[in-house]
């Protein structure tokens, strides 16, 4: 297995972002770009490798599944977009099938590495790919609540006019319209959220609660409505995914991964802190959650098992 090669499967909006993203982040010699559209993937590749003098030595090329055996990532973004109004859910049995599809032709290389899944509904996929792949399941997780997550400290960070680096705060549970926002932990630099509201003359904490948590949720509708798709801040979450995976960093990130009885789940896939390092998934952390937390962490987990239980896998 060769660490410093890596594959990207889907060159849409989502992929091709992610390549050029990864190109500038010098963090492979090899990439390879997958698609059910060979010239596409080649354009892609094309394109991006022309800017090569101004970032990092990297050989980028379309593939097939035939290069993908000796990877040490693979990144899936192949799907169906997201139409306008669509709900990520709604996207579930074209993208199931499409996995039905990618998955047992990576299987079929003998492929060693990690799965690293961005193609949504993300969670109900990460699981798929898990289930399709027969891999461990430190090895397959998915891209999660992450960009979410970012988003939520952007909000917090412009309403209270601090550095979003100082921020620390959560989105978990299913990435869609049933994530939750980890109130209780969050924090400016170890100050609790609302006495750092207070100490910025915000004190209407409900209200402001739930209007950030509502921009949180509705930022993929809105950006998708605008410009037909989101891709350079998902771009950017995966490549901070990647960037904790290849530099064995142990970074504590809202990935997707298989529950297996932490918060009281299991046989699903959900978007909740884990360490995240070389081998993938070291260890799915159970963060402290106050009663309502809980209460919508495993209402967002049902809406995921009805769908599981709709699909066939």
């Amino acid at each position: 297995m060769n660490r410093q090669k890596a594959a990207i499967i889907g060159c849409g909006f989502v992929g091709s972002s992610t390549a050029f993203a990864l190109m500038q982040k010098g963090l492979f010699s090899e990439l390879v770009l997958i698609d059910a559209d060979q010239k596409k993937a080649h354009g892609e590749a094309a394109d991006i490798a022309h800017g090569r003098p101004f970032a990092h030595m990297m050989q980028i090329y379309a593939g097939d599944y035939s290069d993908v055996g000796d990877c040490g990532l693979i990144i899936i973004t192949a799907g169906a977009a997201q139409k306008p109004g669509e709900s990520r859910t709604a996207l579930v049995y074209k993208n199931v099938e499409i996995f039905k599809n990618i998955i047992p032709q990576i299987t079929a290389q003998n492929f060693e590495g990690i799965l690293l899944i961005v193609s949504n509904p993300v969670d109900i996929l990460t699981y798929a790919a898990w289930k399709i792949s027969g891999y461990p399941k430190e090895r397959v997780i998915g891209s999660g609540t992450v960009l979410d997550s970012a988003r939520f400290r952007y909000l917090l960070s412009e309403h209270l006019q601090v550095d979003s680096a100082s921020v620390h705060a959560m989105i978990i549970g299913e990435h869609g319209d049933s994530e939750l926002a980890v109130w209780s932990g969050a924090n400016v630099s170890g100050i609790p959220i609302h006495d750092f509201c207070e100490i910025r003359g915000h004190y209407d904490h409900e209200q402001a609660m739930e209007q950030i948590y509502r921009r949180v949720r509705e930022s993929a509708y809105q950006i998708i409505e605008e410009k037909g798709a989101t891709y350079y801040g998902v771009a950017m979450a995966v490549t901070r995914i990647v960037v904790a995976l290849i530099r064995d960093e142990g970074a504590v990130l809202p990935i997707s991964s298989l529950m297996q009885g932490e918060y009281g789940l299991s046989d699903l896939c959900i978007s909740v802190p884990a360490i995240v390092g070389g081998n993938g998934v070291q260890q799915v952390l159970e963060i402290p959650l106050n009663e309502k937390e809980h209460t919508e962490l495993l209402h967002s987990a049902n809406e995921l098992k009805e769908i599981l239980q709709k699909i066939w896998l």
